[in-house]
């Protein structure tokens, strides 16, 4: 059953094509991984994803990973649950979070790793430590679909794996911009490789190696 579809999309910068015409299916309970060089469009892409499917509970996980560094571990997941509450509920959290979502909160950063941060500003993390937030954050919003753009790149690789896991167990339909071709074709059903401003490559992982990726880089 398809989830989300693009079809003929372009995306340009100022009078430069970038990107374009492409068209994409994503499939519900599928995890496609995009692959291919930096500078390829991989991101583009994402972002015209998440332009076209924004209003159909998608969550986003950035590149920059869209961080408060000023506010706390725990306030920067718990804002992936704003649309969840009232007004009032978000506003009392920033000074006194309410138990039951801290309980709710603290298991995804327990999962991974970073729960002993829970209460420190966000700012004062290493990158591999805010990656993990920014995930922790798009697990805690629980949405139907996940864009997340190269999402375990400052991190080693069991954590790398941790979180692959955690997100990938959260959001059984995903979209993944990754540079690292292992753990692409470790953690998605399907690979899109991106070239040239189109769609290179696009196949069930089980049909790819790691070596037929080569010539995308």
């Amino acid at each position: 059953m398809t989830a989300l579809a693009l079809d003929g999309v372009v995306a340009r910068y100022g009078d430069l094509q970038v990107l374009g015409p492409l068209s994409l299916e994503l499939v519900r309970g599928q995890t496609i991984a995009l692959v291919g060089k930096s500078g390829a469009g991989k991101s583009t892409l994402l972002s015209l994803m998440h332009q076209h499917w924004r209003s159909r509970g998608v969550a986003l996980m950035p590149q920059d990973l869209g961080l408060v560094p000023t506010l706390s571990v725990y306030h920067n997941v718990y804002m992936g649950g704003l649309a969840q509450r009232s007004s009032w509920h978000n506003l009392v959290t920033l000074v006194r979070p309410y138990r039951h979502d801290v309980a709710q909160i603290l298991p995804v950063l327990q999962t991974l790793g970073i729960d002993h941060k829970c209460w420190s500003a966000t700012g004062e993390l290493s990158g591999g430590q805010r990656q993990r937030v920014a995930a922790a954050r798009a697990i805690y919003q629980a949405g139907e679909v996940l864009l997340a753009d190269e999402p375990a790149s400052a991190l080693d690789g069991p954590m790398a794996e941790t979180v692959l896991g955690a997100l990938t167990q959260t959001y059984q339909t995903a979209v993944l911009a990754m540079h690292d071709v292992d753990l692409a074709l470790r953690f998605s059903d399907r690979v899109v490789g991106i070239a040239d401003g189109g769609i290179a490559l696009d196949q069930p992982t089980h049909r790819v190696q790691a070596s037929d990726l080569l010539s995308l880089y």
